[in-house]
């Protein structure tokens, strides 16, 4: 089933979370552990983020010589969704990325999901590598969302990506994109970010997920300037609570939000981890309750380092 109709077909408000593959080698245990904490509240579907390659460095013969090595840590995204969705039986919602992949790479993706019965999917440019000053597109790849959904509508009309017909085309994607409420990192300002979105929704994307943020506000805001410009789709608010004190400068820096006064306030007070995670799970819950009673069509949370904060968020809201 669609995302949009699970979300239109649920009464309230639907939960919904992100989990990451497990580091290579470091087996499922963790990541199904944390699924079967998080299944108690009902989630109507659970995304798994996919993770680009990148470079390592070593030293050869004494240093005289680096060694360049190319690693995936995180691999798996596939597999994991497979073997999420066999447990649980709920829906899962792989996220397929331009960063780190060719057209040829995302096309074997979509064949491996089709294969699996798997119709939903997460449409996303993703982050520059690390070596990287700023996004690079892979070659015969693509520098820009709107481009991979040009590939998958293709796909979804039966053509491969040579534009060669599919002899047997299979039930076609159904896909989401994200959205920045306080924009991208990336954008010249809010107005142009704006209409990168606008441009996803025209080519096809049947919702829209938002990145992190502490300050409802900005997402009523988007919201409504969403609907003004005649865009209908649901946008579901992502949620993430603060759980460490290293986030407090980690998080603003690399998701591009604000951390509200009030929050700040209270955050700034705390000296450990612990108390830190207190402050985070209180503004959490207040953040969703007044979500909720706005009647958002559902709240996805993002699980790192907070699987504990959003169980004890969910225990209370949901």
């Amino acid at each position: 089933m669609k995302i949009v109709d699970i979300i239109s077909g649920t009464q309230g408000t639907a939960f919904s979370f992100e989990i990451l593959p497990p580091l290579k080698g470091t087996g499922m245990g963790s990541l199904l552990n944390t699924v079967r904490r998080l299944r108690e509240y009902d989630p109507k579907y659970i995304n798994i983020t996919t993770h680009r390659s990148e470079y390592v460095y070593t030293e050869t013969d004494n240093g005289r010589f680096v060694q360049r090595t190319r690693i995936r840590r995180r691999p798996g995204t596939i597999a994991v969704a497979a073997a999420v969705q066999n447990e649980t039986h709920i829906p899962v919602v792989p996220h397929v990325l331009c960063s780190g992949f060719t057209r040829e790479d995302i096309e074997y993706m979509l064949l491996d999901l089709q294969f699996l019965g798997i119709e939903n999917i997460l449409l996303l440019r993703g982050d520059k590598a690390k070596e990287d000053a700023h996004f690079i597109p892979t070659p015969d790849g693509y520098a820009h969302t709107t481009e991979l959904q040009e590939q998958v509508n293709r796909f979804n009309e039966g053509f491969f990506v040579d534009g060669t017909p599919i002899k047997v085309p299979g039930q076609p994607f159904s896909y989401g994109v994200a959205c920045y409420p306080e924009k991208h990192e990336e954008a010249l300002n809010p107005e142009t970010d704006f209409e990168w979105f606008k441009k996803k929704v025209a080519l096809g994307a049947e919702y829209a997920v938002t990145q992190l943020f502490y300050d409802n506000a900005a997402y009523f805001r988007f919201v409504e300037k969403a609907r003004k410009a005649g865009i209908t789709v649901p946008i579901i608010p992502g949620i993430k609570p603060l759980a460490k004190l290293s986030q407090l400068s980690v998080v603003p820096k690399t998701f591009h939000c604000d951390i509200p006064e009030a929050l700040a306030s209270e955050a700034l007070k705390c000296r450990t981890d612990e108390e830190l995670k207190q402050v985070g799970i209180e503004w959490g819950e207040q953040q969703c309750r007044e979500l909720i009673a706005k009647g958002v069509p559902g709240i996805h949370f993002y699980t790192v380092s907070a699987v504990d904060s959003i169980c004890e968020i969910a225990k209370r809201v949901f």
